[in-house]
């Protein structure tokens, strides 16, 4: 059966533009490759964070949903781990209230998108 997953990460502030699309789609292909379905995905580019991480104080965040089978999600963490590239991640099951509340903001967005 298919979940819905979320995850977030966060790439090392002195990468270039083509390096941070080449770390997310290395982690995008992950995905497919597993079976996965992706639903959704957002640029929050560079931003402060919140305490310092491996002495850095900003960096570029990504935002992926996806549908996949539970057995994707180690295979995806080891590749955040192995990869220099990626400060931090944090993966996580949407239960259905995330998921309509996700769905919510999302078109909430591109109504937005529309009147401007």
């Amino acid at each position: 059966m298919l979940n819905q997953y979320e995850t977030v990460f966060i790439s090392t502030p002195v990468l270039s533009e083509i390096q941070t699309k080449e770390a997310v789609n290395k982690f995008k292909k992950i995905i497919t490759d597993n079976g996965g379905e992706i639903v959704h995905e957002e640029n929050w580019g560079l931003k402060k964070l919140a305490y310092p991480i491996q002495k850095k104080s900003t960096g570029f965040y990504y935002l992926i949903e996806f549908n996949a089978e539970g057995h994707i999600i180690p295979k995806l963490e080891v590749e955040y781990r192995r990869d220099e590239r990626i400060i931090r991640f944090l993966t996580f099951r949407m239960d259905k209230y995330a998921i309509a509340y996700a769905e919510k903001k999302r078109k909430q967005k591109t109504e937005k998108k529309v009147e401007e």
